[in-house]
């Protein structure tokens, strides 16, 4: 079983990486982009009869700083 874990920086929290690709691509003059969130997406194969609650105790614990970063979790087959 495997679930992908989508962690980004909440709303509000400034995204200095996402400024600064966002400054890179117009800078290689595609003017069309407005604003970037930068992430990470974690891949996990799990044994079977892992719960999501398993893994959202995984991502309250180390996979997401939760202060700063809200998470998605997206388990599938």
């Amino acid at each position: 079983m495997r679930a992908t874990v989508t962690v980004m920086l909440k709303s509000g929290v400034l995204d200095p990486q996402g400024e600064a690709v966002r400054h890179a691509l117009g800078a290689m003059g595609f003017g069309g982009v407005e604003g970037v969130r930068q992430g990470k997406v974690i891949e996990l194969d799990l044994a079977e009869g892992t719960t999501e609650d398993q893994v959202t105790e995984m991502c309250e614990k180390l996979l997401a700083n939760t202060v700063i970063e809200s998470y998605r979790i997206d388990m599938g087959a």
